[in-house]
């Protein structure tokens, strides 16, 4: 029970830092609401801490959910940062669609994954030997790289070779491309993070 509510309170943490960013992000798509500064990272707070909790509760039928519900709490703060980073490059060079958002795609998601290791190793997928805090980051590296891949492709694709949708802004439909993207990435990030990556932390016996 202890380990569970140490997680909830790392979740909220992780929440509040991710609403935070939001700001950030609303605040480039023209987005107001009021008192936003307040709700929206504490919401977000809320949110991640009740999702650590069902992650848990979810575990009881099958162990892996332990584990993803705080691996989508980081994937969320890790997108957060790659959204906040897009669209302040984007802001700043005015491109919003064509080949070079993979370039302006790069900065956010290289920030962004060295976020997302350090959660992962200290954690999501903990490991006794934290003297080698590193050790995994090459295999880490390379499983988030097809990540970037798939994250930039779909995103060209969607905003180079689809018309944006009606009632939509070009930023508007950048970061709607972008969520799409990042779902298919989440998905293949936590496969190979859970069994490539950390494979050794999970094999040991009590695991999950």
């Amino acid at each position: 029970m202890g380990s569970m509510k140490k997680d909830i309170l790392i979740g909220a943490l992780v929440g509040f830092l991710t609403g935070t960013l939001l700001l950030v992000i609303l605040a480039y798509l023209d987005y107001d609401f009021e008192n936003k500064n307040i709700v929206t990272p504490l919401g977000v707070a809320l949110l991640f801490a009740a999702g650590v909790w069902l992650g848990y509760f979810l575990s009881r039928f099958l162990p892996i959910f332990r584990q993803f519900g705080k691996f989508a709490a980081v994937g969320f703060l890790s997108a957060s940062i790659d959204f906040a980073i897009l669209n302040i490059v984007s802001g700043l060079t005015g491109v919003t669609a064509g080949s070079t958002v993979g370039l302006i795609n790069i900065p956010g998601f290289l920030v962004a994954v060295i976020n997302g290791y350090l959660w992962n190793k200290l954690w999501v997928f903990p490991s006794d030997d934290r003297e080698k805090l590193f050790h995994d980051f090459p295999k880490f590296l390379a499983v988030t790289i097809i990540g970037l891949a798939i994250n930039s492709g779909i995103i060209v694709a969607l905003t180079t070779y689809l018309a944006t949708p009606a009632g939509l802004s070009a930023t508007g439909w950048l970061n709607v491309a972008k969520v799409l993207a990042s779902a298919v990435a989440l998905i293949w990030n936590f496969v190979g993070y859970r069994f490539i990556v950390f494979r050794g932390e999970n094999d040991r016996p009590g695991t999950v």
